[in-house]
């Protein structure tokens, strides 16, 4: 499948078809109905990828015949560890149909050439442990860090 598409810059005219790739994404997470996003989480995450001074970028992988197959949503920020940018890989989704086909594994890449174009030191990215499908990809392309990811809610 990698010769039937292609990944690039998110566009202004992509916004319908990113959209319902990001609602399937927020959906897989528990994240629809009545525990959906707010609409301007939605709005201003779009804004965010063509404002040049938001550190917030997004790649799209797009089929020969012009649908959206994923999405991969990425940003710089700053370390203690390095003079460089790190690059963290905030979200990535692909269409049900186009997994297994390349696409993920493309997205990754597209985005790791970025960060490396960006000068940054790393790039990395993490998953929920029952994601079994994600975490085989993530196996075959990643490097286990070794470290488990904590998070405490501010309310």
């Amino acid at each position: 499948m990698s010769d039937s598409f292609i990944v690039r810059p998110v566009q202004q005219a992509d916004f319908s078809s990113w959209k319902v790739l990001w609602d399937g994404y927020n959906a897989f997470y528990g994240r629809s109905g009545e525990t959906a996003l707010d609409p301007e989480i939605t709005a201003a995450t779009w804004r965010r990828f063509f404002d040049g001074y938001e550190p917030v970028h997004a790649l799209v992988a797009q089929s020969a015949e012009g649908g959206l197959l994923g999405l991969a949503h990425y940003l710089f920020h700053r370390s203690t560890l390095s003079l460089g940018p790190t690059c963290y890989l905030n979200d990535l989704f692909t269409a049900e149909a186009a997994r297994g086909k390349g696409v993920g594994r493309a997205l990754i890449e597209a985005a790791h050439q970025r960060a490396a174009e960006a000068g940054a030191t790393r790039l990395y990215w993490h998953t929920q442990t029952t994601n079994a499908t994600a975490r085989r990809l993530y196996d075959a392309v990643g490097e286990d860090s070794g470290f488990m990811v904590y998070r405490k809610p501010i309310l």
